[in-house]
């Protein structure tokens, strides 16, 4: 997958800056952080520390997830928004179209994951050794195959929503490591952080920030 890693040119599009806090609407197909050698070194946090360069790195979204991403601007709001989202005190929801009609309407999928080791970066469940992960669901409108819906996860694993999706018989769209067949078949992930809230590290006044889903 490394090999044709050709992530898209888009101007920063910067949803909120202030003295202590960024927040960005990464594109997908864009890393969050450089992976492993210099043909992998273009990421949100380069391209942000370029405009901002005191930019410190506070959580990451997938390579193929597009959405809200929150920088710190300084030390002390880097361990402010570190702890939140440790504490789980933030709050993400995410839209996803996924595969098939799901007939209910809301639910909750909580399945502990742990990384597919022979498949990594891959991730499964494992009842026995995985990590208590838990995501909260709710259908927008489906049609045409397919299902629109709201994804509130409570804890932050990685793949996490992916996975929950595709345990419940729902991969989303354009899935490159979890869909199959014509579920894969789009030109992206259908997976996008729509809105983060959280406490501003300067004074706790909750903060909601939102990018409308591009597709």
């Amino acid at each position: 997958m490394n090999d044709d890693y050709n992530p898209p040119q888009d101007p920063l599009d910067i949803l909120h800056d202030d003295h202590e806090v960024l927040l960005v609407n990464k594109p997908s197909g864009l890393l969050s952080v450089p992976g492993k050698g210099d043909h992998l070194s273009d990421c949100l946090i380069a391209r942000v520390q370029a405009v901002f360069p005191t930019a410190l790195l506070v959580h990451r979204l997938d390579r193929d997830t597009s959405g809200v991403m929150v920088f710190a601007l300084t030390p002390h709001a880097q361990r402010h928004l570190g702890l939140q989202f440790e504490k789980r005190y933030t709050k993400k929801t995410y839209v996803a179209r996924v595969w098939g009609d799901i007939a209910e309407k809301t639910g909750t999928v909580d399945l502990p994951l742990i990384v597919d080791w022979p498949n990594r970066p891959k991730q499964m469940v494992d009842h026995e050794n995985g990590r208590q992960a838990v995501t909260d669901w709710r259908v927008m409108r489906k049609g045409n195959g397919e299902t629109r819906v709201r994804l509130m996860p409570k804890t932050g694993r990685s793949h996490q929503l992916r996975v929950h999706m595709l345990a419940m018989g729902h991969p989303i769209l354009g899935d490159p490591f979890y869909a199959e067949g014509k579920a894969r078949d789009f030109p992206r992930l259908m997976l996008h952080s729509e809105t983060l809230q959280f406490r501003h590290p300067d004074g706790g006044q909750g903060m909601r920030i939102t990018a409308k889903a591009p597709f």
